[in-house]
């Protein structure tokens, strides 16, 4: 008996102090951190905006989402709530260039991260080079260690260019 409550002991202390290192590893990294990938796509410029732009959408091609309810403003903006297996998140769409441009931003402030995530649509070589930019800042720190160490800051964007790719049927890998 006085065995086991030893090693119990020992393995609170353990993990104690692991989660202690990691906080601490978090705490010394960057709270605001820039990511950015892209994707060709064989498609147009109008085709690949028309598609993210869809809001409400979303959920038939992106896995990661349940649905999305989008909200419009007595101001004319447009906010949006995604539910998905992390939660619910709500976002505001503060830019809008169709074909161009498009900024989302988190309006949650008690997540442990926020952001904005800036799309640029290019034409080339026939087609559109989609390029997602995620100006993310992350204030929980043990949160901040995974996604630096764990995750890695752009896991979300290459999940969104590949499930992307997969709606227009094409194979290709963000980069």
């Amino acid at each position: 008996m006085r065995l086991a409550i030893i090693i119990l002991i020992g393995i609170i202390v353990g993990l104690a102090l692991m989660v202690g290192i990691v906080a601490l590893i978090g705490s010394r990294l960057p709270q605001r951190h820039d990511a950015s990938r892209s994707l060709f796509l064989h498609q147009s410029p109008e085709q690949v905006y028309a598609v993210v732009r869809d809001l409400e959408s979303a959920p038939k091609w992106r896995t990661d989402l349940k649905s999305v309810q989008v909200k419009k403003q007595p101001d004319g903006g447009i906010h949006f709530e995604e539910q998905g297996g992390q939660g619910t998140v709500n976002y505001a769409l503060e830019e809008d260039v169709p074909q161009q441009r498009m900024v989302t931003r988190i309006l949650d402030e008690d997540l442990g991260y926020s952001g904005r995530w800036v799309y640029a649509f290019a034409s080339e070589n026939g087609g559109t080079r989609v390029t997602i930019t995620e100006e993310g800042e992350v204030s929980n720190v043990l949160f901040r260690f995974m996604s630096r160490y764990i995750f890695g800051h752009t896991a979300t964007l290459d999940s969104y260019l590949t499930s992307l790719a997969k709606r227009f049927g094409e194979d290709a890998k963000p980069q």
